[in-house]
C-alpha cells in the first residue's frame, strides 16, 4: 500500500530513495576490479553492453598482459581483440582502447586525465565513463554516471521523463545533493540488478515500493 510519500516532489523523493537504498546497500560501489586510473578506464570502456562479471573475468588476464597506456597504444590489434572477445563488440572496443591510449601517451603524458573535458577527448569515452573514472580513480565528482539501470530506475521513480542519458543526468543533478551524485549512481545500479530488474521487477520486496509511482504496475 502506497503512503502519502508517493506524492513527494522529485527532490524530496530522491533524498528518500537515497536514504532507503543506503540502508539496503551500505557497501554499494562499482563492481569493476581495478588498481589504478588506467585500469578503471579500460574496464569501464569494456563494460559497455556487457556485465561487470564478464569484464572482471576478461581484465584478470588483460591487466597481466598490458600494464601501461603505451602497452595498449602499441598492442597488436588482433591480439587485443582476442583478450576482450567475450565482452562483445570487440572490434570497436579494441580500436577504442588502442586509440584512447595513444592519445593518453601523446597528449596527456601517459596519465589518465583528471578533468571531464579532457576525458571526453578520448575515443570510446562519453560522460558515463568519464564520471566513473573521475570518481573512482581520483575522488572527483563531476556528474552522475547514467547507465541502463540508472536510466530505468530514475524513470520508474518519476525523477525524470527524459530518455537521453545526458538529459537524464542533468535532471538528476538538479535534484540530488552533489556529494551524493556518484553514490546515487552505485545505489541505483545495485538496486537495478537485484530488485528493480528490467523485465520482472520484484516490487513486493522493494524497499521503495511505498514511494515509487511505478510499483506494482508491471504485469
Amino acid at each position: 500500500m502506497k503512503t502519502a510519500e508517493i506524492y513527494l516532489e522529485p527532490k524530496q523523493r530522491t533524498l528518500k530513495v537515497i536514504e532507503l537504498l543506503e540502508k539496503q546497500y551500505p557497501k554499494a560501489k562499482t563492481a569493476l576490479n581495478y588498481t589504478n586510473p588506467l585500469e578503471i578506464l579500460i574496464a569501464t570502456i569494456l563494460s559497455a553492453q556487457t556485465t561487470d562479471v564478464t569484464v572482471n573475468i576478461v581484465t584478470q588476464q588483460l591487466f597481466k598482459k598490458y600494464h601501461t597506456a603505451k602497452d595498449y597504444a602499441t598492442a597488436d590489434i588482433k591480439e587485443l581483440e582476442e583478450y576482450i572477445h567475450s565482452t562483445g563488440f570487440y572490434h570497436n572496443k579494441a580500436k577504442n582502447l588502442k586509440n584512447c591510449c595513444q592519445l593518453i601517451v601523446e597528449k596527456f603524458h601517459n596519465q589518465v586525465p583528471k578533468t571531464m573535458e579532457e576525458l571526453l577527448e578520448l575515443p570510446g569515452v562519453a560522460r558515463k565513463t568519464a564520471n566513473i573514472v573521475l570518481y573512482n580513480a581520483y575522488g572527483i565528482t563531476a556528474g552522475i554516471a547514467v547507465d541502463t539501470h540508472v536510466t530505468r530506475l530514475s524513470q520508474r521513480l518519476g525523477l525524470t521523463e527524459q530518455k537521453d542519458q545526458n538529459k537524464i543526468e542533468k535532471d538528476l543533478m538538479q535534484i540530488t545533493p552533489k556529494e551524493k551524485w556518484m553514490p546515487f549512481t552505485d545505489l541505483l545500479i545495485f538496486h537495478g540488478r537485484q530488485v528493480c530488474t528490467s523485465r520482472k521487477p520484484r516490487c513486493e520486496v522493494c524497499v521503495l515500493n511505498k514511494i515509487c509511482p511505478s510499483a506494482f504496475t508491471f504485469s
